[in-house]
Parts: C-alpha cells; sequence; structure tokens
C-alpha cells in the first residue's frame, strides 16, 4: 500500500499527517516487545531514518511531532537534519506500555504468562497488563487524543509524526474505521511513510506502508 507523492490538504479544512514508525533497533530483530523501555536504533535503522529523510525531500511539512523515547527521537533527528521544522515531543505518543511483558520477547512472554499473552494476542480491550501496564481501549484512547490534538492544531498543513509501530496500528484503526479488538492484516514496516487525514467529517486513510525508499524494514511485531 503505497501513494506515489504526498497527498494535498485541503487548505483551510484538513489536516494531513504523514506518520512514520522509528528505525530498527536491535530488540525489533530479537522479537523483543520493548514499550517505554528506552532502545535506540541499531545502524540498520538509523540508515533507515536517513533514508526516510531523503525519500521526503519535495515535501514541505509545518511540524514534526515525536515520541519521547530515543528510538523515535532519533529517527525524528536523521529528518530534521535534512529538513528544518518546529519539533514538539509528546509523551502521549508513546508505544503501548506493556508492564511485565517489557524486555520478553514474544515467545518467553507466551511461555512464562499463557493466559495474559492470550488475552494479548486476542486484543483483550480491558486487559491491562500488571505492572503499570496499559489496557487496549487505554493505549488506543491516549494516542486517539494526542492524533486530534494535532490535527486540529495544524488544519490546511502537512504534519509529520514519529512514533511506534503499536500506534501506527491504532492510528490505522482509527482512519479506516476498524475495530480496535479485529485482527491486524495490514503492514507495519520499521521507518515507512503512512498518510491519514482529517476532516470536520472525521479522519480518513489516504495510503499505507510506503517502504519503496527502504531496501529491508521488519514489519511490526503482532498485536503491536
Amino acid at each position: 500500500m503505497t501513494t506515489p507523492t504526498a497527498p494535498p490538504a485541503d487548505a483551510g479544512i484538513a489536516c494531513t499527517l504523514c506518520l512514520v514508525r522509528h528505525g530498527e533497533t536491535d530488540w525489533n530483530v530479537e522479537r523483543r516487545l520493548q514499550g517505554h523501555i528506552d532502545i535506540p536504533l541499531n545502524e540498520r535503522g538509523q540508515a533507515q531514518a536517513e533514508a526516510t529523510a531523503r525519500s521526503l525531500a519535495g515535501t514541505r511539512f509545518s511540524a514534526l511531532y515525536c515520541s519521547d523515547l530515543a528510538r523515535a527521537r532519533q529517527t525524528a533527528a536523521a529528518i530534521t537534519r535534512r529538513h528544518p521544522m518546529p519539533e514538539t515531543t509528546d509523551a502521549r505518543l508513546r508505544e503501548r506500555h506493556y508492564g511485565m511483558f517489557q524486555g520478553l520477547t514474544y515467545d518467553e512472554a507466551a511461555h512464562r504468562h499463557p493466559e495474559f499473552y492470550r488475552r494479548f494476542k486476542a486484543r483483550d480491550l480491558d486487559f491491562a497488563f500488571a505492572e503499570r501496564g496499559e489496557s487496549l481501549h487505554e493505549f488506543a484512547e491516549r494516542i486517539r487524543a494526542a492524533l486530534q490534538d494535532i490535527a486540529l492544531r495544524h488544519r490546511g498543513e502537512h504534519v509529520l509524526v514519529v512514533t511506534h509501530g503499536g500506534v501506527l496500528d491504532i492510528a490505522y484503526r482509527i482512519a479506516a474505521g476498524r475495530e480496535l479488538e479485529s485482527a491486524r492484516d495490514f503492514p507495519i514496516p520499521n521507518a515507512a511513510l503512512n498518510w491519514i487525514e482529517h476532516q470536520p467529517a472525521g479522519w480518513r486513510l489516504l495510503a499505507w506502508a510506503d517502504e519503496r525508499h527502504l531496501e529491508h524494514s521488519l514489519d511490526e511485531l503482532p498485536n503491536g
């Protein structure tokens, strides 16, 4: 799912968001849940961030919003070095807090906490991880509020948002009208470009998972 050029915003009404998942980390490669743990980009992730920055040449953005976690900030920094713009760090754009699952691989989480993992995989809206973790419903409301605030602040403009795979999972569902509990059937690659638009009538999906500028990119792990 790609787009050949940045879709134009309807001046004065629509806000067009280009959402970028951070570049690759070693924990992505290991299939390890990062959540709020602050893991930096690996060498490939740095290269992906640079490639994403190059791919945005010719597109003018009014502002950049970024998660405060290092892997997102490093990706954003590669973009703003080539495309200077106002940048705002917003902790609401963080990945979901996975509680006691954070730091575990998916296989480890399934082995150590089989019932919790079953509810996680089933996208149980009310299941909140122990150790300060978020439920899917809480996480989605956090992301919905953050994106809504950005869109209303930048009517008629293009805005870049650098964030995480789980956040993009929620953003796609908001824009496409998908249920939170439905199984994911769309890709979320590291450092790809994803376009959504907000108008007075609501959100709509423009284009998704444009990774033509990338030589290799891992998809987001299941369930965000």
